[in-house]
């Protein structure tokens, strides 16, 4: 049952809880994929991230989270692009597609690149 944008009535999974996790671990003027996320976690895929984030993702910074090719979250492009400019995350303006994170300089690699052994 929903009872406002971004929420939803109970408990959030235990998948939704490590997504919310790695979303609030996102350091400000970066950037992660949905997909890359479900890297990181090993499992759930971008579509089961997305899901996570539209049912539960509204108390996290959820602009901080794109989609493949760095497009803004879909439906709320306008409020995304106000959290950006105030982060100074980088843009990039394509000719066919509109204004977009630039994901070579803002996406945050560091949290899904492997640890190297001891």
């Amino acid at each position: 049952m929903v009872t406002e944008p971004g929420r939803v009535s109970g408990a959030p999974s235990e998948f939704a809880e490590d997504v919310l996790e790695v979303v609030d671990t996102i350091p400000p003027g970066m950037v992660m994929t949905y997909g890359d996320i479900a890297e990181l976690l090993g499992r759930g895929g971008a579509r089961g991230v997305g899901n996570a984030m539209a049912r539960y993702g509204s108390d996290v910074p959820w602009w901080r989270v794109v989609r493949a090719g760095g497009y803004f979250p879909q439906g709320l492009e306008d409020e995304a692009l106000a959290h950006y400019r105030g982060e100074g995350t980088p843009l990039v303006r394509g000719q066919l597609d509109g204004r977009r994170v630039d994901l070579a300089r803002a996406r945050w690699l560091e949290a899904i690149a492997p640890v190297p052994p001891e």
